[in-house]
């Protein structure tokens, strides 16, 4: 609930503010100013409170924030406002607008504070009632900047009167000093417990989402603990190769003792077939890698959002947890966002990044949505092939090493790997076009170069090495 007129005639009859030098001002949040004064000896933080259902002014003793970056109005109060002296804070009538006259040398400003839950506002003018500025911008009211503002006009005439009163609220303290404690516990939007359920929704639905994250990825991760049996029915097909006869569907083998069936496609060779076998073992190796990283990385993100949960139920002041809440949310915002899924190769090449197009869908794929203009292209000459790049680094040209890299991964994957050595052609990603009517991811360079590559099998075994899985 807001501020009555009655309860704001009695804050300012506590504070008695004409005197006092405006030393600060601070904006918490986008609807929160505590002005920082100072009198007889004596530093006063008065806070204005503009959030809707809880609009007040009064003396604060809570331990305030600052804003992490500077906000507008603030920073135009520091210019204008601060360092001057109060010469009048009175209430308008029982409108609950206040006014605050201020001077400094022969430079005089008026600060009207409207306490109302659907308009409120804090205007600042001139001596003339010119706005300067305006913590809402209302254009429609004329509170912008060079507009005019005339309080008097704000009566509703005609309004039915409705009797107020000081609330009762226990305590021997002033009331500035019960009022400020009342809000700090139940003060709307600034409300503790108001901002402790609202974390404790988002925090609980994150830890809910990251949990069942979690157990969809242990429950694959089991689906992929038995990778050796793959490899072992790799390993009886080649050495019982002899005793499979073209056409059969099974292999019965002897496994150390124990008679196991291994299923076969009667149209693919044996070794063929022990091939397949050893290829899903290495994919379900490298799963088993990766997942475990994920489950590593769930767990650590459970248990930041768990202590970070902790630590805003902990928290006593509103006006630091809306703080800590509104940082942590920015936070999140600017987190790097998960590189999105792309087909082919990746190999990591000290800061320098190669991407392999295994086939014409995934290079068309790659052209499409993958690669920039600057990013550098690579293909066998005369060869049907991959598509190599390398992604652009801003002000770096690719050193000579890092495309001896990429043309060996151009030659390798080419239908030319077998001579060894081949020609290549690059050029930048812009300057290709699609062929017209051509098949999927033929294009045509212009302004290429010619390069030479000699296939370096050291080389490719230590990019095998540098490959992203």
């Amino acid at each position: 609930m807001s501020l009555n007129w009655k309860e704001i005639n009695l804050i300012l009859e506590e504070l008695d503010l004409e005197g006092a030098q405006i030393q600060d001002a601070v904006q918490s949040a986008f609807d929160v100013i505590i002005f920082r004064l100072y009198k007889k000896g004596r530093t006063i933080n008065v806070m204005v409170s503009l959030s809707s259902g809880s609009c007040r002014i009064h003396e604060t003793f809570q331990t305030f924030p600052k804003s992490d970056k500077p906000l507008r109005f603030a920073q135009f109060l520091k210019s204008k406002i601060v360092n001057c002296w109060i010469t009048e804070a009175v209430q308008l009538g029982d409108n609950r607008i206040v006014r605050i006259a201020v001077k400094r040398a022969e430079l005089v400003f008026k600060l009207y504070v409207r306490l109302w839950s659907n308009a409120a506002n804090i205007v600042v003018t001139d001596e003339n009632g010119v706005v300067l500025d305006a913590m809402r911008r209302l254009p429609k009211r004329g509170e912008v900047t060079g507009g005019s503002f005339n309080p008097g006009n704000m009566e509703v005439k005609d309004k039915p009167k409705r009797e107020y009163e000081v609330r009762e609220i226990p305590g021997d303290e002033s009331f500035n000093k019960k009022i400020d404690a009342f809000y700090a516990a139940q003060g709307g939007s600034l409300s503790l417990e108001a901002l402790k359920e609202q974390a404790r929704r988002s925090c609980e639905g994150s830890m809910a989402r990251i949990s069942a994250a979690l157990d969809r990825l242990r429950e694959k991760k089991a689906s992929f603990s038995d990778a050796g049996r793959l490899k072992n029915y790799g390993d009886l097909i080649l050495s019982n190769i002899a005793a499979i006869k073209p056409g059969d569907k099974w292999l019965e083998a002897d496994n150390n003792g124990e008679i196991i069936r291994i299923e076969l496609e009667p149209r693919t060779k044996p070794a063929a077939m022990a091939e397949k076998y050893y290829e899903q073992y290495r994919k379900a190796k490298s799963g088993i890698t990766e997942i475990e990283r994920e489950i590593t990385s769930g767990e650590k993100e459970l248990k930041e959002v768990t202590e970070k949960l902790e630590r805003f139920l902990n928290e006593t002041n509103p006006l630091v947890l809306a703080k800590i809440m509104k940082s942590s949310a920015s936070s999140a915002v600017n987190i790097p966002k998960k590189e999105k899924s792309r087909p082919g190769l990746t190999f990591r090449c000290g800061d320098w990044q190669i991407i392999v197009g295994r086939d014409a869908s995934e290079n068309d794929e790659l052209l499409r949505r993958h690669v920039k203009g600057n990013d550098l292209w690579l293909h066998a000459r005369d060869y049907h092939g991959s598509y190599v790049f390398i992604k652009q680094r801003s002000g770096k040209s690719v050193p000579l090493d890092i495309l001896l890299d990429a043309g060996n991964l151009a030659v390798f994957y080419s239908k030319g790997r077998n001579n060894g050595e081949g020609d290549l052609f690059y050029t930048s990603v812009k300057y290709l076009r699609r062929a017209k009517n051509g098949p999927k991811g033929l294009v045509i360079p212009t302004q290429e170069k010619n390069l030479h590559i000699k296939v370096d099998d050291e080389r490719l075994r230590v990019l095998e090495n540098c490959r992203i899985l």
